[in-house]
């Protein structure tokens, strides 16, 4: 088991999916956050679940709730999730991305060391902040962008002491962030050899 917390971000918006993503069925379970969060348990210490409302899931877990009066935006998670949690650092990762496996958590948690603000899975196309690890270093700056409406999370590790640790699969970090994508999930979903 890993020694931290993990923190499931499904408060997004889901605007190119067209419906709620983090309502969608995957994996046998009627929701995809269900699914991640029942896969996820038995790795981490705690899972909790970042979100605007709870209304929404028909399942228990540990919800932490976005501020209300706050538009859709990581930033409002990543200070939630600190003020709720009295860890040092939290794993987070995004719900819509369900191939991210414990070698990869297990890689991160490895790059991680004292004096570090964050760190954050890397592919060639590109950083992926909604996995990795995130210090209480951080809380200060993500309230003040809170209050600013400043949401960018790459401005923010790109000014701070981050590690980016590079992954060659890319297909794990892919999100479902369109239907055909979701449906592509789905399809590689039951293939066992993925």
């Amino acid at each position: 088991m890993f020694p931290l917390s993990c923190v499931l971000f499904a408060g997004g918006k889901s605007s190119r999916m067209g419906e709620d993503k983090s309502l969608l069925p995957f994996g046998g379970f009627a929701t995809l956050t269900q699914y991640q969060y029942s896969r996820l348990t038995p790795f981490f210490q705690n899972v909790c679940i970042s979100t605007k409302t709870s209304d929404k899931f028909d399942f228990d877990a540990p919800f932490i709730l976005d501020p209300i009066d706050v538009d859709y935006a990581p930033t409002a998670g990543f200070v939630s999730a600190f003020r709720a949690i009295g860890d040092e650092r939290i794993m987070v990762l995004s719900v819509d991305t369900p191939f991210i496996d414990q070698k990869i958590f297990q890689s991160l948690l490895d790059a991680d060391e004292e004096g570090l603000d964050a760190v954050i899975a890397q592919t060639q196309t590109g950083s992926h902040p909604l996995c990795g690890i995130y210090h209480r270093s951080l809380l200060e700056e993500f309230e003040r962008m809170l209050n600013e409406g400043d949401h960018r999370l790459g401005k923010l590790l790109a000014s701070r002491a981050t590690r980016y640790v590079e992954f060659d699969n890319e297909e794990v970090f892919a999100n479902l962030n369109h239907p055909h994508e979701y449906q592509e999930a789905l399809s590689r979903f039951c293939e066992p050899n993925k």
